[in-house]
């Protein structure tokens, strides 16, 4: 993948890119299709038990141990702001969070806030949790307290101002909060309600960001910032950072979905306020870039099967019924086809019942791996795919009648397409007898009768 997708500078950045995937959005991101357990740090971490990823004391992006993740290994999504100057994108005119359509204005920053420059985000995918990982960079440290937040947008629809998208519910917004002198922030997350306003954190009507909860201190959240500076030789493009101008934090993304374990995200973008207050004015913010933050594929089964009366080659057989790790049965349809979506990213077993009539034409148990974000309803369909295929059997029988009773005796020998033999027989006193043979393959098979030899 490798590539840097939309136009100009202002588009977003995906490096090091792996399985490409086909989605309406213009930058995917998704899990790593990496599942390391974590590594054993040989410096000062505070990175989220049972992630890989290094979130070091003095946020660096180098890594820093063999096996272990950080930012110069890993292919974030990375956006940059605008040029500093008349022509930055800031918020104006009192916009606050919870301005249903933030007010976009042309501007420069005050020099005592924080100006950005760029901002990071990447999905670590575990054997058992998935990690939210967001980096911030900005031109110098302001005085008094750091406050970054991360909006995450399910929708790709812009609102009003063309720059930022429509709000729904659900929308995700991660609070980085740093008193000044501080190293280790507080991380909130809210979530954008539409109904009831007593959930508001702040205001007293719908729509609002509801009652921030911290992440921190449920041990759902880490981070810190860089109190050394990092050269440009370590800082993965960024140029050379001053102290105290690079922060980076993981979440543990079930944190966002609120009890749903699959949750997608159309856009990400990054703002800062003007102080720690939660009605405080926003100021600086790097323009949405389109992402798909998702955990979650589908697998799709496709049954087919020989059947001589609908002619020549393979045909849909519907009726089979296949189960996903040993449950949630489900039957092939008319296309002789099942799907299953709202699976986590990680490896499932698919396993075919197998019909009556029918051998088997490979395993009946297929190993599938889910690291692509896709939907059952998605067209074209982007999941992963797996293919079974079935032959019908038949059973053969060959007798001989001696007419007169006990006047001729017979032996039976039947071969089949290898040359083995599949069936025989003799006859017994009256000169009767047969041959028989069950769940034969298609292909030819010479019956030898011998009559009074």
């Amino acid at each position: 993948m490798g590539s840097s997708l939309g136009a100009g500078p202002e588009a977003g950045t995906t490096r090091r890119t792996r399985r490409p995937l086909v989605l309406a959005a213009s930058l995917m991101l998704v899990a790593s299709a990496l599942i390391a357990s974590p590594a054993l740090a040989s410096h000062p971490e505070v990175s989220l038990p049972g992630s890989n990823f290094e979130i070091d004391t003095d946020a660096n992006l180098r890594v820093d141990d063999a096996g272990s993740l950080d930012w110069a290994n890993v292919t974030e999504t990375r956006k940059a702001d605008k040029p500093s100057g008349q022509t930055d994108d800031s918020f104006g005119q009192g916009t606050k969070e919870d301005t249903p359509v933030p007010q976009v204005v042309d501007g420069s920053i005050p020099p005592q806030k924080s100006d950005l420059l760029n901002f990071g985000v990447y999905l670590e995918d575990t054997a058992t949790t998935d990690f939210l990982h967001l980096f911030w960079h900005r031109v110098q440290e302001p005085t008094g307290t750091t406050n970054m937040d991360f909006e995450f947008n399910k929708s790709l629809t812009l609102s009003g101002n063309g720059v930022t998208p429509v709000r729904t519910a659900g929308d995700v917004l991660i609070q980085y909060d740093l008193a000044q002198g501080g190293t280790n922030p507080q991380l909130f997350l809210s979530r954008w309600e539409t109904v009831d306003k007593t959930k508001c954190e702040a205001s007293n009507s719908v729509p609002c960001w509801d009652k921030k909860v911290n992440l921190t201190t449920a041990g759902l959240a880490t981070g810190s910032i860089n109190t050394s500076p990092i050269p440009a030789a370590e800082s993965d493009g960024l140029g050379d950072v001053s102290a105290r101008t690079f922060g980076e934090a993981s979440v543990n993304f079930s944190a966002l979905g609120g009890g749903d374990p699959c949750v997608s995200f159309g856009t990400a973008y990054l703002k800062s306020r003007s102080s720690d207050s939660f009605t405080a004015a926003l100021k600086d913010f790097i323009a949405p870039t389109p992402l798909n933050l998702a955990n979650c594929g589908a697998i799709k089964v496709t049954k087919l099967r020989k059947h001589a009366a609908d002619g020549s080659g393979d045909h849909p057989q519907s009726g089979v019924t296949f189960t996903i790790n040993g449950a949630n049965p489900k039957i092939t349809d008319a296309n002789g086809q099942v799907c299953w979506d709202a699976l986590q990213f990680g490896t499932y077993t698919v396993t075919e019942t197998l019909p009556a009539g029918y051998a088997a034409d490979g395993p009946l148990s297929q190993s599938v791996t889910v690291d692509n974000v896709a939907t059952c309803a998605g067209s074209p369909y982007a999941g992963e795919t797996a293919t079974f295929h079935n032959t019908p059997l038949t059973n053969l029988a060959v007798s001989v009648d001696s007419q007169i009773n006990g006047g001729t005796a017979s032996t039976i020998v039947c071969t089949g397409p290898g040359g083995g033999t599949v069936a025989s027989g003799s006859t017994g006193a009256n000169g009767d007898g047969s041959a028989t043979a069950s769940n034969l393959r298609p292909g030819t098979y010479t019956c030898t009768i011998v009559i009074d030899p």
